[in-house]
């Protein structure tokens, strides 16, 4: 009997280890907004924004869930990409849910109606209770397990491109630079996350002017494997030299309901070169069923949902597995 409850723990001490060794992301459904969950290796947490206030708790709810079933008891990381609503407003319902140690953000608000004003000064006392890092396009936020390059902050892209990147972008050809945009959207902080030979990009809602910037006429990025949907799949982002630039294998849209998932995005992406599968926490009822991935690739079918998330485990030598927990359907893609 002493045996074998040795070797059942050798087995689970063993799978532990395995799991241990790999990066684990999930795409946690705040209906429409973003809240992004990493967990390294190393045990360490990055969380991409905290959905929406309200609601009654709902989405920092949700969050601290994801956090459990992930292992972490706290955020060592809590990135802004920018101070909308949707992105930033859960930031104190969570904050009474579970420690927040360092707050990353582009630095001050932009927007200057009293709503915006409000909802900023409600974040910056919740920020001064912990270590505030404002972050510039080149900058790495310091995260054990991961290299986070941040790729644009405060309306401004990285300068040079990244190494192994700078080769000219065909789809900027006679695609003029678009109109400035002049609001928190254009101000996202923008990642460029690897690990290992895992590449994952996530810009937030940043717009199509800054992303022109970083792609046109040269693509100071490169190519990524998995992309996850700017702007939750709106067209003030995600345009066809953008998209064509980074070339991703796998996409995943943090759309809601009636937000995002946009028939142009949708086809944009679905067109790219490469690209295998189309991933949503979503499925977006003002669109026809043509412009929805297959239902086994979306974890919330109905208006009314239980917050299905989409969860990624990568590995180092750039394999990784989409699970999607409404259904238990997975999928893994090899590194080509």
């Amino acid at each position: 009997m002493k045996a074998l409850l040795s070797g059942v723990l050798l087995l689970v001490s063993a799978a532990a280890l395995h799991a241990a060794k790999d990066l684990q992301i999930f795409s946690i459904d705040v209906e429409g907004g973003q809240a992004t969950l990493f967990v390294t290796p190393a045990g360490q947490s990055m969380l991409v924004d905290t959905g929406w206030p309200g609601h009654n708790n709902r989405d920092a709810n949700r969050i601290a869930a994801a956090a459990k079933l992930a292992g972490v008891k706290k955020i060592d990381y809590l990135v802004i990409t920018h101070f909308h609503e949707d992105h930033v407003g859960g930031v104190q319902q969570l904050y009474r849910r579970m420690p927040i140690l360092n707050f990353v953000d582009h630095g001050d608000q932009t927007e200057t109606d009293k709503a915006a004003q409000i909802r900023f000064n409600e974040y910056k006392a919740f920020r001064d209770k912990g270590h505030h890092i404002v972050v510039k396009p080149g900058d790495t936020i310091p995260i054990k397990g991961l290299d986070v390059k941040v790729l644009s902050a405060a309306g401004k892209v990285i300068d040079s491109p990244l190494p192994g990147a700078g080769q000219p972008n065909p789809a900027c050809a006679n695609f003029p630079r678009p109109e400035a945009d002049t609001n928190e959207n254009g101000q996202s902080v923008g990642l460029l996350i690897t690990f290992g030979q895992f590449k994952m990009i996530d810009m937030g809602d940043l717009t199509k002017d800054r992303e022109y910037d970083l792609v046109c006429p040269n693509n100071k990025i490169g190519t990524v494997d998995l992309f996850l949907v700017s702007h939750h799949g709106t067209n003030p982002s995600n345009s066809l030299p953008f998209v064509r630039g980074i070339e991703p294998r796998v996409a995943l849209m943090n759309n809601g309901a009636k937000k995002g998932g946009d028939p142009e995005v949708w086809q944009t992406i679905r067109d790219t070169r490469g690209l295998s599968d189309l991933w949503q926490l979503h499925y977006a009822v003002g669109t026809d069923k043509e412009h929805n991935s297959p239902d086994t690739f979306i974890a919330n079918l109905d208006i009314e949902c239980q917050g299905q998330w989409i969860r990624v485990t990568a590995k180092q030598n750039g394999d990784f597995t989409v699970y999607n927990s409404r259904n238990k359907f997975e999928k893994t893609y090899t590194k080509k």
